[in-house]
Formats: C-alpha cells, sequence, structure tokens
C-alpha cells in the first residue's frame, strides 16, 4: 500500500489509530540511529531514508531522479514492514539479524530478503532495530549498490 502523502507528518497523521504510535517510534527511532548522510523523507510512498544526491548523485539504478534508498518503513494492510537494502545486499547481515531476532521478539521472523514485516505490533523489536541501524554506513552501502547491484 503505498500513500499520497508528501510529508512524513502528512503520511503518519494519515495512518489508522493503532498504527500511528509504532510507526512514529520507528520513524524517530530510525531518525535518531540512522547512519550519518542519510536524510529522511517520502520514498515510494513510504516513510524513506535514503542516501541524498548531494553525496549520491548517481541516483538509484538507472533513474538518475530518485536519491538512492537505503531504509523504508510502510504500514501495509496486515502488518508494519520495514525494508533495509543493506539486509538484501550483504548476506552477513542478512544472517546476523536472523540469528539475533529470536533473542528480541517472541513471534517468529516474518521476512523476506529486505522487508521484516511485524504483524504483533506490539512486540516490535526496537532495539534489535536500533543495533541494525548501527551495522552499515553509507558508504559502505554506495560500496556495495554499486559492485552488486548496479551492475
Amino acid at each position: 500500500m503505498t500513500s499520497t502523502a508528501t510529508t512524513p507528518e502528512e503520511y503518519i497523521a494519515q495512518l489508522p489509530k493503532d498504527r500511528k504510535a509504532p510507526i512514529t517510534k520507528l520513524n524517530e527511532l530510525i531518525k535518531k540511529h540512522m547512519p550519518e548522510g542519510l536524510e529522511a523523507g517520502m520514498s515510494y510512498g513510504m516513510l524513506g531514508y535514503y542516501v541524498p544526491k548531494s553525496i549520491y548523485p548517481d541516483g538509484y539504478h538507472c533513474k538518475p531522479f530518485p536519491p538512492l534508498p537505503f531504509i523504508n518503513l510502510a504500514s501495509q494492510k496486515n502488518f508494519i514492514a520495514l525494508y533495509h537494502s543493506g539486509m538484501y545486499a550483504k548476506k552477513e547481515l542478512y544472517d546476523w539479524f536472523v540469528a539475533e531476532y529470536p533473542k528480541h521478539c517472541k513471534y517468529k521472523l516474518d521476512m523476506g530478503k529486505s522487508c521484516v514485516r511485524f504483524k504483533k505490533i506490539d512486540d516490535i523489536p526496537y532495539d534489535l532495530i536500533e543495533e541494525l541501524l548501527g551495522k552499515m554506513s553509507v558508504e559502505e552501502w554506495i560500496s556495495i549498490y554499486e559492485n552488486t547491484i548496479k551492475k
């Protein structure tokens, strides 16, 4: 579900009542602990945390317009989704997260290559997400992107 909101504040204001508090908490957590150099805004109809064009002017894939995404946060129909491109691109980071998750959450991990789906919004492992945010720098993300994804 993508939103037509143009700002994070508008996105959060449009959320159902039960999603506002966890999305707000995740948004603040991400902004506080995201790698230095990222910017926050809207990206692909979700809350986005991306490498600004001032740092990486090439943008995303062959389109020069959008900045290089790194993390996205969305309220989907049946869950809250956290997308972390670093986990998609770096197997060691993905493996670390999968191994750590059960130590922080009593429910089974529901995850794709980069998307973590939180269906039980009262049991989001905020401490694990905070730790994840410190695992990859903007420079490392750009290098991995250029060497493995952009090709």
